[in-house]
């Protein structure tokens, strides 16, 4: 058995603490300044966001939901979305399985070869066309 006092954790904003890994499921705790955002993004793996402490809204799909501790949040695989800390917060990630479908993590080195060159090609084009 493993346990931890989430609310004793020393933590520094936006640097996320891996509690604990493996291939069922990760979890993370992470603190956010008031009006620090998690901008716009998406993760391979299916995801709960507990507020432990302060207040969050998380935006996806053109909806939102604002609230303090105790507020669960899902979050489908890949499914795009935002955290802003509307005060000083804490929050937990669950994340399973762990790692998702397509994360680098779970690619073997030739698939993360063929990933990087792809993503290079559409930098390089992306450049071009002045975006």
């Amino acid at each position: 058995m493993k346990s931890w006092r989430l609310d004793e954790l020393d933590l520094k904003s936006r640097l996320p603490e891996i509690l604990s890994s493996n291939a069922d499921a990760r979890a993370v705790a992470l603190d956010l300044a008031a009006g620090e955002t998690l901008n716009d993004h998406e993760v391979h793996e299916r995801t709960w966001l507990v507020v432990l402490g302060g207040e969050v809204e998380v935006s996806a799909a053109g909806e939102s939901a604002r609230g303090g501790v105790g507020m669960l949040v899902e979050l489908a695989p890949r499914e795009r979305h935002e955290v802003r800390a509307a005060s000083q917060a804490r929050v937990l990630l669950l994340l399973t399985p762990w790692p998702g479908r397509g994360h680098p993590g779970a690619m073997t080195l030739t698939q993360k070869l063929y990933a990087r060159r792809r993503a290079a090609k559409q930098q390089k084009g992306a450049a071009r066309e002045g975006v």
